[in-house]
């Protein structure tokens, strides 16, 4: 493989102008298609084949004015007013009648009528009921909804929305996490190269690849249905990857250059050398996204499939137009910084990184932790233990009007409904009945709903074409345990329910959906965890020619991943982060335990290749593994350093938006790669190849004639060009920080 990465990186280094002109081109017809087709994303989670799916495909077919979005209309007064009050009530039916008018609109509750009106009088309910789905009511549909309410705010009513579509319901991309996010990786990689044009180049290239992965997605989302944190996903990964792919190649070739070597050459030896680690490297967190298909959930295969793809493109960037630009950029990525309080400071340290690695801190850490080898391994296991102590309370749910930010709409929705009704009508379930004609018909099956533990009412909605919708409302909210068990409870015992009335009944609305998911995700887990895992295992073994070196970063992994989900759920869940980051406390949003899995394994196999290759290098030349270990940790901890740092600073930089989902996302991603990287491949992995020495290597005969040697740290490569950028060290050297 190294041979033909060096071809590739050559080749695309005497054609720089042609492949600079490809990637323009790419981005550009990306853009085009994008504003073309005119895709939006949505926020919407469905599940084929569970039951409340079926009760909205039943919908469809023959209720069609109840089988799409819904939203909740909370008309409010405060003080000594009430909803009754003639002028607040006339201004509220007013734009009731209003409502009714709205393009796309089957249903509307008026509260007055179905007697929604909170014991106090402040506040009353109405519904607008759609017949389309989320993501196909138009946005003027909605804005014809907030104008429709004009009426009653003009009287002094206060108006709020929830329910699964609403008038700011849609997903707000900020770009500020984003451009934070580069600020920070061009402060570290300026800190780690002491060189501009080293610093900007990989965030260059980095961007280029975004840009051409999210106007793709913006394409695709005009013909099928992208949920809206793919973007945020792909966008974490694609800066991320793009960025660290491109240090990687970058940091090698620059060792080489100031060792001597042509830039042609030198260009072309860190491809096929640093560039193997990182096809790997990418190709593990592709396994692991695609993975996510496994599951069987459109949304989250969707989401798998446009990170993978914004990886993929990340990888195509480093090997193609990383080297295209580093001939652009010829020496002036080994120009450096001179500082007035330090001169030649940088230039020093980089000349004692490639020509005398031994005396760098990375290699001062990597002989401390040799050195305290057992005490490190044991602690470190500890500590990673006890973080993941929390995630034995894992609650899993999807997000609510609980857990937005006090100033957004459905949060003030979901307040006022709980203080004036209970927490219950933010849950409503809708029970369709198949086979009754009309809502009398379909009374014993109302009063046996009525009769369920957990039930506070139950109530006919609406009835036509043999189908009857009856509206049950909880006694805890959308994301109470208990919610689960009632609806639990009513699929158990429908046979009792439906009676003598020949009725098949059906468990549907916003609240059991969500219920359906989650209870989806929680039973593919294993399955995917079981997938993702042997593929990489797979892949790893390629790559390194050892069982024991996969079963490691799998522990590994393991390890990291579970201490991130302990600290989600003590920040999320426990509510310890309310004081620190402003988040209400909330279920663990259901989709990220696996998403985190599937990510948190991707890049923790990054790091594990990058360190594990490097030592495996020096091991192959010198034969020596206790100093292989010191070597190669050395000479990948600055860079994997640098590349761990990027990645947690875009992360957390995502937790400074307004969704919880993207807040929860972002701390969970950026607390696993810190955990993975400094405390699993930088100290666990050399403190244990330490004790275990060249056992590590150890494989069975067949190995040599059934796996084949894909050469990933490029040493047949390097003998080839009659090259090595690793003199061997000194004894005991002084470090350089």
């Amino acid at each position: 493989m190294s041979v033909y990465l060096y071809r590739l990186a050559r080749w695309a280094f005497r054609r720089r102008r042609t492949v600079l002109a490809v990637w323009i081109l790419a981005a550009a017809v990306a853009i085009t298609l994008s504003v073309v087709g005119g895709g939006k994303t949505d926020n919407t989670f469905t599940v084929p084949g569970t039951e409340s799916q079926q009760a909205t495909n039943l919908l469809k077919k023959k209720l069609p004015a109840l089988s799409g979005g819904q939203t909740q209309v909370v008309f409010a007064t405060h003080g000594s007013t009430k909803v009754t009050d003639p002028s607040y009530k006339a201004g509220i039916e007013a734009a009731v009648k209003n409502l009714k008018t709205v393009p796309q609109v089957g249903l509307v509750t008026d509260p007055f009528e179905s007697k929604s009106i909170s014991k106090n009088g402040h506040v009353a309910l109405g519904s607008v009921q759609f017949n389309a789905q989320p993501p196909d009511v138009k946005t003027s549909t909605l804005d014809a909804v907030k104008a429709a309410v004009v009426p009653a705010q003009d009287a002094g009513v206060e108006v709020e929305y929830s329910g699964s579509v609403y008038p700011g319901w849609e997903l707000k991309i900020s770009e500020v996490p984003e451009m934070v996010g580069i600020l920070v990786a061009f402060v570290i990689l300026t800190i780690t190269f002491g060189a501009l044009v080293a610093a900007g180049l990989p965030i260059l290239t980095a961007i280029i690849g975004i840009v051409v992965t999210l106007m793709s997605i913006s394409a695709l989302a005009s013909v099928m249905t992208i949920a809206s944190t793919s973007t945020t996903v792909a966008t974490m990964l694609g800066l991320s990857c793009g960025i660290d792919y491109g240090l990687f190649i970058l940091a090698r070739h620059r060792n080489n250059l100031l060792t001597g070597m042509s830039i042609e050459d030198s260009v072309a030896l860190a491809a096929g050398t640093s560039g193997s680690s990182v096809v790997f490297a990418a190709l593990t967190v592709m396994i692991a996204l695609c993975g996510l298909s496994v599951v069987g959930i459109p949304f989250l295969t969707v989401m798998g499939l446009a990170a993978a793809g914004a990886v993929l493109v990340a990888l195509l960037i480093a090997l193609t137009l990383m080297p295209a630009m580093l001939g652009f950029a010829g020496n002036k990525v080994a120009r450096f910084i001179s500082t007035p309080l330090r001169p030649g400071h940088h230039e020093n340290v980089a000349q004692i990184a490639a020509t005398e690695p031994e005396r760098t801190f990375g290699a001062a850490w990597a002989r401390f932790v040799v050195r305290f080898k057992v005490p490190l391994l044991i602690g470190g296991i500890a500590v990673l233990v006890a973080l993941a102590v929390p995630s034995t309370k894992m609650e899993l749910g999807l997000p609510s009007g609980s857990s937005q930010p006090k100033k957004n709409t459905a949060r003030k929705a979901y307040d006022l409904i709980t203080d004036n009704f209970g927490p219950g009508f933010n849950a409503a379930l809708l029970v369709v009945a198949d086979g009754v004609p009309n809502a009398d018909a379909a009374a014993p099956i109302t009063t046996a709903l009525a009769k369920v533990p957990g039930v506070v009412s139950a109530a006919p909605m609406a009835a036509g074409n043999d189908v009857t919708v009856i509206r049950v409302i909880p006694s805890t909210g959308p994301n109470d345990q208990q919610t689960t068990h009632l609806v639990n409870r009513i699929r158990d015992e429908r046979s009792t329910i439906e009676g003598n009335t020949g009725a098949a009944i059906l468990v549907g609305g916003t609240a059991a959906s969500n219920i359906d998911v989650s209870s989806k995700l929680s039973s593919a887990l294993p399955v995917f965890l079981v997938v993702v895992v042997g593929l990489a295992f797979i892949l790893l073994t390629l790559a390194f020619r050892t069982i024991l070196i996969p079963i490691k970063s799998i522990v590994g992994f393991l390890l990291s991943v579970f201490a991130a989900f302990g600290a989600q759920v003590a920040v999320f869940q426990w509510g310890w982060g309310e004081r620190l980051f402003g988040i209400p406390p909330s279920e663990t949003i259901s989709f990220l335990p696996i998403l985190m899995l599937a990510i948190i394994f991707g890049l923790s196999s990054d790091y594990e290749v990058f360190v594990v290759s490097r030592i495996k290098e020096d091991f192959t030349k010198n034969g020596d593994a206790l100093k292989a270990v010191e070597r190669g940790t050395g000479l990948a901890a600055r860079v994997v350093t640098a590349a761990a740092l990027i990645m947690f600073s875009i992360f957390v930089a995502f937790m400074f938006t307004d969704d919880p989902t993207v807040k929860a996302i972002g701390f969970s991603f950026a607390v696993g790669v810190l955990l993975d990287a400094f405390v699993v491949r930088l100290t666990l992995v050399p403190a244990l190849m330490a004790i275990v020495r060249a056992k590590i290597w150890y494989h069975p005969r067949w190995f040599d004639r059934y796996v084949p040697d894909l050469d990933i740290e490029g040493d047949r490569l390097q003998h080839r060009v009659g090259t090595s950028d690793s003199p061997p060290p000194a004894d005991e050297p002084t470090a350089v920080h």
